[in-house]
């Protein structure tokens, strides 16, 4: 809506809001939304202006959540399981206009529920990469409801914890640039087990590591099937124009059919047929003269992420740890690429990325 009408509109909210405080509602109390609240009762005691946490849920229960947040962290985690899905967290005792949904989850139930927080004028900010990073239809509606009512829809935690790259993607292209391809180390997880693997140990035995460091999921195929990366480089290439669909993004996974077909309980003990398809790739890229890292790209001619072999140079090669880097080519970066880097993993840099949309969205 533009015009006086949106004006009007516009005012009109704000007027509704002034009169409402708003309210904030979390979703998701494993690893990333235990950090969410440790980090926000610091923030808080910072004094900084953060709406105050009225409910909490996960796929168990929903709460009110009171003073004491640790307190009613617990009984959320120690919730019985059900037998069927819980339904009622979806409407979060009637969240209204102004208020602040945070999305903690991995969810597709959860992320379809995005489009119609953000028409009631929820804002939403989110770590679960289903938003923009899976449907086309599902990250077009959420464009479209946000277009509506404006209300905020925070998404950095999804690509990057929290680095500044969503936001300066969107910005360039804001700003009339045409992006010609963004490619990167996407994943941390896959970014440590790469810096790290020489050939000195098995790669199995850095997978194993990583799942006990907690960089991977509990299953670590779900990392090494490449789709995280997937859904990031859906998220990349939606917010550069680009309106891939999740059919048009080529996954090489690194999981062996035959480790692909075992049941969660025993691919712990089979990780050692990772060894020998990663120990011939690492040879390659030595003679090869180069470095063997997982890249995802995407450019005009489509979508791309597996594992390759970067030149000596590369400004991918670089980087440490759980670092990811990217590289955004466009018309004002066509010589040379804007790089992106710092670290990828980790719960508490999720958290705090939540946080800074969380403090965007309330000063909205």
């Amino acid at each position: 809506m533009s015009g006086p009408a949106g004006l009007r509109a516009r005012q009109g909210r704000g007027a509704r809001l002034a009169s409402a405080p708003r309210r904030l509602a979390l979703l998701g109390t494993g690893a990333v939304g235990s950090a969410f609240l440790q980090r926000y009762g610091v923030l808080r005691e910072r004094g900084l202006a953060l709406p105050p946490i009225t409910w909490l849920a996960n796929s168990r229960v929903v709460l009110r959540a009171g003073v004491d947040l640790d307190a009613a962290l617990a009984l959320a985690r120690s919730a019985p399981a059900r037998q069927s899905a819980l339904q009622g967290w979806a409407e979060a005792e009637a969240l209204r206009e102004g208020d602040v949904l945070v999305d903690a989850t991995a969810s597709e139930l959860v992320a379809n529920w995005h489009p119609e927080w953000l028409d009631r004028g929820v804002n939403v900010v989110t770590a679960n990469k289903l938003g923009h990073g899976g449907l086309l239809a599902r990250s077009r509606s959420i464009n479209e409801a946000q277009a509506r009512t404006g209300a905020a829809y925070g998404d950095s935690a999804t690509v990057g914890a929290g680095l500044p790259l969503l936001r300066s993607l969107r910005g360039l292209v804001a700003g009339g640039d045409r992006i010609h391809s963004v490619e990167g180390v996407l994943s941390g997880s896959l970014a440590w087990l790469f810096n790290g693997y020489d050939g000195s140990a098995a790669f199995s035995s850095l997978v194993a590591a990583a799942a006990q460091a907690g960089y991977t999921e509990p299953d670590p195929r779900v990392d090494l099937s490449g789709e995280d990366v997937r859904r990031k480089l859906l998220i990349l290439a939606r917010a550069a124009g680009l309106p891939l669909e999740m059919r048009q993004v080529q996954v090489e996974s690194l999981v062996p059919p035959a480790l692909a077909a075992l049941p969660t309980d025993a691919a712990a003990a089979a990780l050692e047929l990772l060894d020998a398809p990663l120990s011939a790739r690492l040879d390659q890229a030595r003679a090869a003269g180069g470095s063997l890292r997982f890249i995802g790209r995407f450019d005009a001619s489509g979508a791309h992420a597996g594992p390759a072999v970067l030149p000596a140079g590369h400004p991918l090669a670089a980087g440490a740890g759980t670092d990811n880097r990217v590289a955004i080519r466009s018309d004002r970066y066509r010589e040379q690429p804007l790089l992106i880097q710092g670290p990828g993993a980790g719960a508490a840099i999720t958290a705090a990325a939540l946080l800074d949309d969380v403090l965007r969205a309330s000063a909205g």
